[in-house]
């Protein structure tokens, strides 16, 4: 994630506010940033690798002279973290500066065709090809305008954009699609930004843009268009109170309850990540004898399903091992035929790092899932994939955990049909099955957040959970007992519900939670007897299940309804009801979930 504000006054610099407003969108990226300007017909730019203040300092941002400007902060997506990639980004004549939250997808083969005619590239990133190509387009002829909607045409993705210009410097243009873009007004001037949290030293007056929508923005006027058809959008601004006390939270309390929230705009990254790392990370996995996916904490439970993933798209055998664990059970048998698929949110984790020291060693291929680059995990790997999944502050993962599944879906489908496992018409209804997933999310959030919020405070005050799951869910039951353990403290046991015979049911006495995670797949029949052998001992049966799935209701005390969704896909969003479950019991205790007892963001010692 990264965040983006623009400003055009009237009758004075806008530099100091740029800065104002960018330290409100530090909480969105934090690794670069930059500035740009347009004063007596020259573009100025500033930018370089660190945190606002630092730079604000060392380069003088706010000294930059200009009455109209764009500034940037960057979580890194494409290309590492340094001074190059940082935005903004310009054209080759120095003319057009862009600044960019989001991901273009197809930006390979614009750049491709751009290099051909004869562009110049000086950064790794996407965003680049944007200015490239509006730049080409004036070449053939178009106005300035004509030319930014033309190459906005062309991107797909899902992308937040400010452009400003010399070709026309007293225009600032926004767009957006799929990532977050809202407008600002007042008598001094006009704003873009990515919250309207950012705006509030400013002005209250704003205007949420729709995606395919794109704003011309004058400081006597704006004008909104649909960019499918090139028609005129009309929308009044609103009026909205805001503080800025809960600006790097955008409102919500905590952390945590922001991220879980944030889901169906990570989702839209990860399930976008590029398709030529997952060839290659592919290819090196078919090549393997044996394959391990290693992980921590989440990362383990990621790894778990990831082999379950694999096993059934892909047809590949992977063997998933808690990192810590993985030399003493693994590392006799690893060799230079092996495969090493390492997945750590930070890229730091020691127990992963350890691991694949010891696999490199004995020369195994080592591949890398991660959210961080220019993380350790990222120097070390001969293919990574960065997972997109934008800043995650909270202690307690959650956007990343769902981040990571949808890489390792996307992987399982490059391999299973490079490994000729799935036709390309399956392939291609697994990719419309896996795009509804973000809508998918954002239902369940919407439908089931008042629903869990009662029974986190009915249930807060039990002595132990019990979660239960069958098939590509078992991983989500451990999952939803690691949450409530790391941030509610209340002892919790998560086991396959077809063992739950074999121990948990001898804690099961009147009254006790049993949680069962029960989507309406081929595992739905066995999982019906477990809750009944529950129930008849007296247990509390709280089941997530489908909507319409009355045997399941009739069972249960309580039911978590979910909306209909492929059952392949079913672990993304049948993990939401138990953060926010976790979550709000925690609340409802009077513990912080953002900062847990004992526990750590990154674990970097043994």
């Amino acid at each position: 994630m990264c965040g983006i504000i623009g400003i055009l006054y009237k009758g004075r610099h806008v530099a100091k506010d740029l800065v104002r407003g960018l330290k409100l969108l530090e909480y969105r990226g934090y690794d670069s940033a930059g500035v740009a300007t347009i004063n007596r017909d020259e573009l100025l730019i500033e930018k370089d690798k660190g945190r606002i203040d630092v730079l604000n300092s060392k380069l003088g941002f706010e000294d930059m002279p200009g009455r109209i400007g764009v500034a940037h902060t960057r979580w890194a997506t494409h290309g590492a973290p340094d001074k190059i990639n940082a935005h903004p980004h310009t054209d080759c004549d120095g003319k057009i500066a862009v600044v960019h939250n989001g991901i273009i997808d197809n930006f390979n083969e614009i750049k491709d065709e751009l290099i051909r005619k004869g562009h110049i590239f000086k950064s790794l990133t996407d965003t680049e090809v944007i200015p490239h190509l509006i730049e080409e387009y004036i070449k053939n002829g178009y106005s300035y305008r004509d030319a930014v909607i033309e190459a906005v045409s062309r991107l797909e993705g899902a992308y937040a954009l400010g452009i400003i210009s010399l070709y026309d410097p007293n225009l600032m243009i926004g767009v957006k699609q799929l990532s977050p873009l809202v407008v600002g007004l007042s008598e001094d001037g006009v704003f873009i930004a990515s919250d309207i949290n950012s705006l509030s030293p400013f002005t209250k007056n704003v205007i949420v843009l729709d995606d395919g929508e794109m704003v011309f923005l004058r400081t006597d006027g704006y004008e909104i268009m649909r960019i499918s058809n090139r028609q005129r959008v009309d929308k009044k601004p609103l009026t909205i109170e805001i503080g800025t006390q809960f600006a790097d939270k955008e409102g919500y309390v905590h952390y945590m309850l922001k991220e879980i929230f944030e889901q169906p705009v990570v989702l839209n990254y990860s399930i976008r990540v590029q398709e030529h790392y997952l060839n290659l990370m592919a290819e090196l996995l078919d090549r393997s004898k044996e394959i391990f996916i290693i992980g921590a904490g989440t990362s383990y439970h990621a790894a778990l399903l990831g082999s379950m993933i694999l096993s059934r798209i892909a047809r590949l055998t992977a063997i998933p091992v808690i990192a810590s664990e993985f030399v003493s059970q693994y590392g006799d048998v690893v060799n230079v035929e092996s495969s090493v698929l390492a997945i750590s949110q930070s890229g730091e984790t020691i127990d992963v790092l350890k691991a694949i020291e010891f696999a490199k060693s004995r020369a195994a291929t080592i591949l890398g899932i991660t959210n961080t680059l220019a993380s350790t995990l990222t120097r070390v790997c001969r293919v990574y994939i960065h997972q997109q999944s934008l800043p995650e502050i909270g202690v307690a993962a959650t956007k990343t955990f769902t981040g990571q599944l949808a890489v390792l879906y996307r992987l399982a489908m490059v391999a299973g049909k490079r490994r000729g496992k799935l036709s390309q018409r399956e392939m291609d209804e697994m990719k419309v099955e896996i795009a509804k997933i973000p809508g998918v999310v954002e239902a369940v959030l919407r439908n089931v957040d008042p629903i869990v919020k009662k029974l986190a405070k009915k249930y807060s005050k039990t002595k132990y959970f019990i979660f239960l799951g069958r098939g590509l869910n078992y991983p989500i039951a451990l999952e939803g007992r690691l949450k409530m353990l790391e941030i509610t403290y209340i002892p919790s046991l998560a086991y396959p519900a077809g063992e739950s015979k074999h121990g948990p049911i001898s804690l099961v006495e009147e009254g006790v939670p049993v949680i069962f995670v029960a989507p309406p797949d081929e595992t739905r029949r066995f999982i019906i007897g477990n809750m009944e052998e529950m129930k008849a001992r007296g247990a509390k049966l709280i089941t997530i299940g489908y909507s319409d799935d009355s045997e399941l209701k009739e069972l249960s005390d309580e039911y978590i309804p979910m909306p209909m969704v492929n059952t392949l896909f079913s672990p993304i969003p049948y993990v939401i009801p138990l953060q926010l479950f976790a979550y709000y019991t925690a609340t409802v205790l009077g513990r912080d979930p953002d900062k847990p007892r004992n526990l750590a963001k990154s674990v970097t010692v043994l």
